[in-house]
Order: structure tokens, then sequence, then C-alpha cells
């Protein structure tokens, strides 16, 4: 009976804890001031990135193993739940991995496979797998894509940025100051600083090119 009773306190245990990603809005469309009634939570953006995932390995036949980016995605933001939404406008990339990958372990440590869910988000941190580099892009250009879509509905002002540090990196600023829109500015950044291959080039420059609230029409 208490090996039933443990069991059952793990899964809601783990439940209710990434359950909080519900509630964590994305720090990027708050330090922007994305004026909306509902931005985007981290859960949301889980979801999205899966879909996203989806379509690409359906359009370009990637020779992958869906299955393992789809559960790599499903498990990549749950250190989120202990750490909260940084950006890397905030922290250091070496000083958030740690911080993240020391939540990830104690997330998991209760669960029977945590060992094995954990392997899989380290995995996706590493991108360095066909389906963690698969992954990571999607990730990547997902954030990319609802950033036009928030662009598209008029949601960002870029005169009145107070207090908004990313607008101080170089790269940013140089490209704000060559005319580029919001969501010109966030596509251009991502390709000149993700590994998109052929395929996520193309879909982030059409994306460019025009209205993604048109697509779904």
């Amino acid at each position: 009976m208490s090996e039933t009773i443990s069991k059952e306190r793990n899964v809601l245990d783990y439940y209710v804890l990434c359950n909080r990603l519900k509630q964590v809005i994305r720090t990027g469309w708050k330090d922007w001031k994305v004026r909306r009634d509902r931005i985007e939570s981290v859960a949301e953006h889980v979801f999205g990135v899966q879909m996203l995932a989806l379509a690409m390995k359906s359009e370009y036949q990637y020779d992958i193993d869906i299955m393992k980016v789809i559960f790599m995605l499903a498990v990549h933001e749950i250190g989120e739940t202990v750490i909260g939404d940084l950006t890397r406008f905030q922290i250091g990339e070496d000083e958030k991995e740690k911080m993240e990958h020391e939540a990830v372990h104690k997330i998991l440590g209760g669960l029977l496979d945590g060992p094995r869910i954990e392997a899989l988000f380290l995995e996706f941190d590493a991108h360095e797998t066909p389906e963690a580099l698969f992954a990571y892009q999607c990730d990547k250009l997902e954030c990319d894509l609802q950033c036009r879509l928030y662009d598209e509905e008029g949601c960002v002002d870029l005169n009145h940025q107070e207090g908004n540090a990313t607008m101080d990196d170089p790269l940013v600023k140089e490209l704000l100051d060559s005319g580029a829109s919001w969501s010109e500015m966030w596509l251009k950044f991502s390709q000149g600083n993700y590994p998109y291959d052929g395929n996520f080039r193309a879909v982030s420059d059409y994306a460019m090119s025009g209205k993604l609230l048109s697509c779904s029409e």
C-alpha cells in the first residue's frame, strides 16, 4: 500500500509542479512590454514548439525520431518551474545552465523514470544529436514566429521601451537602427545567432516576407 501511495504522490507532485508553467509568462514578452489581454505562458510555448516540430518533420521529412523530439520538447522547460523564465539578456549562459540543470535533477528525482527523462533533457540542452538539434531549432523558431504574430497584431511600441535592457544589445540596436521592425529584428537576430539549417532558414525568411495571420485564413 505504501508503495502505491508513494507512486500516486510522485505523479501528483510532478503534475502540480509542471502545472506552474501555465502561469509563468514568457519573460521576453514582458521585457518588450507586449500589450495584450493574454500573453503567452511557458506552457503555451511548449505546446507551440511541439506543433511546429510536427509540421517541420512533415514537410521536410527529416530522418529523425519525431517521438523522441516531442518528448524532449515536453520537458525542455521544466527547470523554469523553479528558476523562472530567464533570458540571455538577464543572466550568463553558463550560470543559467548550471541553475537549470540542478533544478531539473531535483524535479525528476522523485520519479522512477527520472534518470531517463533527465538524460533526454540534457541531450536537448546539448543540441548535438540530430533529434536534439532539430528540437533546438524548433524551440528558437517558435519564439520568432510568436514574435511575428504579436507584431502583426500591433502589440509592441518601440517608442515606449523604458527599462528594456535588451534594447542595449549591440546587434538588437543595429538592426532596429537600420529600420527593421520589431519582429524583423527578432527574426534576423535569431538567424545570426542560432544554427538554423536551410529548411528552418527558409521558414524564417518566409515568415519575414509575409503575414503569418493570413496563413490560417
